[in-house]
C-alpha cells in the first residue's frame, strides 16, 4: 500500500511539472499559439473604419413581393446597398435582379442553389459560385467580386475555395434578425443599437416587417451622422488582415485583442437563409 502510496504522488508530482513547463512554453511563446490561431479561415465580418460609415445588405432567397418597395426606401434617402441574392432566384425575378442594378445597388451573390457550402468540394464551391455570376452578369452587365455563404455557414475549404476566384466572403456584425418576422419596433432598435463605424448590417428582402422597420432606421443612423455606403466601398483593399472577431483591418494596424473564432471547424451564423 505504501509502495502505491509513493507511486501515485510521483505520477502526481510528474503531471504536475508537464503542465507547468506547457504553461511556461505558451507565455514565453505566444507566437506559436498565434500562428496556430491565424491558420483559420475568415471572412469579413465588419471593418475597422474611423468615419461613421455602415454597409446594409439584403439576402435574396425566396420571393419578390417587396423589393420595389426596398428600391423606392432606399431610393428616397440616396442609400446604395448591397443585395447578395441566389442563382435560383435571378431565374425566377430577373426582372427584380435588372430593377436593383439600375437602381445602383450592389447585386452580389449568395450561391446558385442555396446549398450548404461546407457539404461541398472546393471544386463543387467553385462551380456553384460561378453559375451564379454568370446569371447575375448576364443580367446586369457585372460580374460579382463578393459572396455570402448560405445559412451564414462556411468552414476553410468553402473560405479558400471563394478566395482562389478573386472573390471576397461577406458576413455581418449586425443581425436584423427580420426573418424571425419581429415587430419593426424591435428590428428598429437592434440595428441601431448595435452599429458602429463599419457595421455590415443583414436584412433580407421578402421579410415581413422589413419594409416597415427600414425608414426609421436610416433615419436614427443618418442622425447619428452615418454615411452609408456598398460593402465594396466599406471593405479595405488589400494589404489587409482580418482579426479573431472578422473585423478586418489595414495590414499595418496591429490587430487589438479579439474573442477567440469557434473552435469547430464549421461555423453558421444564419440559421434561416
Amino acid at each position: 500500500m505504501r509502495l502505491f502510496l509513493l507511486k501515485r504522488k510521483m505520477f502526481t508530482a510528474a503531471a504536475c511539472l508537464l503542465a507547468a513547463c506547457a504553461m511556461f512554453y505558451i507565455v514565453n511563446h505566444p507566437a506559436v499559439v498565434g500562428a496556430a490561431a491565424a491558420t483559420r479561415q475568415l471572412p469579413i465580418y465588419c471593418v475597422q473604419r474611423d468615419q461613421k460609415m455602415v454597409s446594409i445588405s439584403f439576402d435574396a432567397a425566396w420571393g419578390n413581393e417587396d423589393t420595389q418597395m426596398l428600391i423606392d426606401i432606399l431610393a428616397k434617402y440616396n442609400i446604395k446597398a448591397t443585395f447578395f441574392v441566389v442563382g435560383d432566384w435571378v431565374d425566377k425575378y430577373p426582372e427584380s435582379v435588372k430593377a436593383l442594378s439600375d437602381a445602383g445597388h450592389e447585386v452580389m451573390n449568395h450561391s446558385n442553389s442555396h446549398a450548404h457550402m461546407s457539404k461541398l468540394s472546393r471544386e463543387e464551391i467553385i462551380a456553384d459560385v460561378e453559375a451564379c455570376n454568370d446569371k447575375i452578369e448576364a443580367v446586369t452587365g457585372v460580374r460579382p467580386t463578393l459572396i455570402r455563404p448560405p445559412y451564414g455557414e462556411y468552414d476553410d475549404n468553402v473560405i479558400s475555395a471563394i478566395r482562389s476566384i478573386g472573390m471576397e466572403p461577406i458576413q455581418w456584425d449586425v443581425d436584423s434578425l427580420d426573418w424571425k418576422d419581429l415587430p419593426a419596433g424591435e428590428i428598429t432598435q437592434r440595428v441601431v443599437k448595435g452599429v458602429q463605424p463599419g457595421s455590415i448590417v443583414l436584412f433580407h428582402n421578402a421579410a415581413l416587417h422589413t419594409p416597415e422597420a427600414l425608414p426609421g432606421i436610416l433615419e436614427a443612423l443618418l442622425q447619428e451622422g452615418y454615411t452609408f455606403v456598398p460593402i465594396s466601398q466599406i471593405i479595405l483593399p488589400q494589404p489587409y488582415t482580418i482579426d479573431h472577431t472578422g473585423r478586418q483591418l489595414p495590414a499595418a494596424s496591429p490587430a487589438p485583442a479579439a474573442t477567440p473564432a469557434p473552435a469547430s471547424g464549421l461555423f453558421s451564423a444564419q440559421p434561416a437563409v
